[in-house]
């Protein structure tokens, strides 16, 4: 069984804090980026982002990370941690 790669960080380099400390571009708060970079295992990767894909959802506007995501997991071959 392949060992599974670590995901690279969902931050797909906007990085503008508005939407009450969200960043436009991932989502994420200062202090999930800090976590995402905490997290060892490559499940508790896996959850963070199914987290984060659910936060985009609940607060809009973010059809444009999915793409750009993908595309950062393409270029390093790792397979998407969600159905597409």
């Amino acid at each position: 069984m392949a060992k599974a790669k670590k995901l690279p960080s969902p931050c797909i380099d906007v990085c503008k804090f508005r939407r009450e400390g969200h960043c436009i571009g991932c989502s994420m708060t200062k202090t999930q980026k800090k976590m995402f970079k905490s997290l060892k295992r490559v499940d508790h990767q896996h959850a963070f982002v199914d987290m984060l894909v659910h936060q985009q959802s609940d607060m809009g506007k973010y059809g444009h990370w999915t793409p750009a995501y993908l595309k950062k997991l393409a270029k390093k071959g790792i397979a998407p941690p969600f159905e597409v």
